[in-house]
């Protein structure tokens, strides 16, 4: 065991929180009812070619809408294609970027139609604030463009549009080139201005918007003309923010993450829920967690790391898989650095949360929450001091009794 100082991992109870479940049962059939309701066939002259954008993120039934909207095109003798449209992710490679996509199910032999994959840009113009604005070459030769994503909170700041329509053509469109050119000012007020740039150019024929519940289900699907495209990012981000799950205290001594990745957020970890002050170092300080630990990185970050220097404990394990190619190239295209430096290293699972737990002891700040990732939020395990503040609440219920944390003889913490 470390020579550092620690404490033994305590005793925790495992929870389940019940989230609403509404979500839409016949996505395909939603998506085809949108694109009927704004005029699809009236926008699409046989033989013309449209570009879809395809993200990073693992969003919720992403490869069947994909393909529905694909299918509808041909049935109008279009001829679609899809484009990776997703910044600098993938390693900043056309082939890293049909890589990630095909992760999701998103292939040229499940989709039924081409895949053009390119870091090639075309400037279009400036948006007030004097950003360049770069265009998806391929996307840009096309006839049209359907923008495809989810619309969310943003993990960086606060505005009426974050992150959703208007982000997937600024940054995701905009290839490396773009995502660092917007990235360059505030975010805030140049991705929703960048976004009419492009909207300008006449290529951008529609815009289909997706929200999801706490569960990661589809609970509404959005189309919009390019003209309202900023009002659905705007009416979408309500229900979004409405429906993001948290952590249920505003402190705790510990917070053990089990893993951190890209496909769970573009910072790796939702600043939203560990706290936004972790990023900007400025109020408010809420919530405040005074520890937070990650043991691992997922797989399908293929060690991209980003988002470690939000924690204050790492793992070993998590330390062996930084690509820091794929980090680095990440950290200088959103011009963010602090989240790529390594915290505080320990060997296994159970000493990075011992010696984050003696920390926490020694600021007298007791209470631990361990969850899977800050997008999975449904169950978590938690000390029996912070479970008495639970009691009587409907939307939690004791899955296992508070005792020993699951483990290993390795050090791993295990959730069952």
């Amino acid at each position: 065991m470390t020579e550092f100082p620690w404490s033994p991992v305590p005793d925790v109870a495992l929870v389940q929180r019940h989230f609403s479940k509404e979500h839409i049962e016949d996505v395909a059939g939603e998506v085809r009812k949108e694109l009927a309701r704004v005029g699809l066939a009236g926008r699409v002259k046989a033989g013309q070619r449209i570009a879809i954008t395809a993200g990073s993120r693992g969003v919720s039934n992403i490869a069947l809408i994909i393909k529905t909207i694909a299918d509808e095109l041909k049935k109008l003798d279009a001829k679609p294609f899809i484009v990776p449209a997703m910044g600098s992710h993938g390693g900043a490679t056309p082939h890293g970027q049909t890589e990630l996509i095909a992760e999701y199910g998103i292939t040229e032999e499940a989709m039924g139609v081409p895949i053009l994959s390119s870091l090639e840009t075309v400037v279009i113009g400036r948006n007030p604030s004097g950003v360049l604005v770069h265009m998806d070459r391929n996307a840009h030769d096309a006839d049209g463009v359907i923008v495809v994503g989810r619309i969310k909170n943003h993990t960086n700041f606060r505005a009426p549009i974050e992150s959703g329509l208007c982000k997937m053509m600024a940054i995701g469109l905009g290839k490396q080139r773009g995502a660092e050119s917007v990235h360059s000012g505030d975010l805030a007020e140049d991705v929703p201005e960048a976004a009419r740039v492009m909207i300008g150019t006449g290529k951008i024929i529609l815009g289909v918007g997706m929200v999801e519940n706490a569960y990661h289900k589809t609970c509404k699907v959005a189309a919009a003309p390019p003209e309202k495209i900023h009002e659905t990012d705007r009416e979408c981000l309500v229900l979004a923010s409405r429906l993001l799950p948290r952590v249920p205290f505003e402190e705790l001594g510990v917070l053990v993450v089990d893993e951190i990745g890209k496909n769970i957020s573009g910072s790796g970890m939702d600043y939203n829920i560990i706290g936004m002050w972790r990023r900007t170092a400025m109020p408010p300080f809420t919530p405040m967690y005074h520890r937070i630990v990650v043991l691992n990185v997922t797989p399908e970050s293929h060690g991209n790391c980003i988002g470690v220097g939000a924690a204050d404990f790492v793992t070993r394990k998590l330390v062996n898989q930084f690509d820091a190619k794929k980090t680095y190239w990440n950290s200088i295209t959103a011009n963010g650095f602090g989240g790529v430096k390594i915290p505080f290293t320990l060997e296994t699972d159970v000493e990075a949360v011992g010696v984050a737990w003696k920390s926490a002891e020694r600021l007298g700040k007791p209470g631990l929450v361990r969850i899977k990732n800050t997008m999975e939020l449904g169950e978590f395990w938690v000390t029996a001091d912070l479970l008495d503040q639970l009691q009587g609440n409907p939307e939690y219920e004791v899955l296992r009794p508070v005792g020993p944390m699951p483990k290993d003889e390795a050090g791993n913490l295990l959730w069952d």
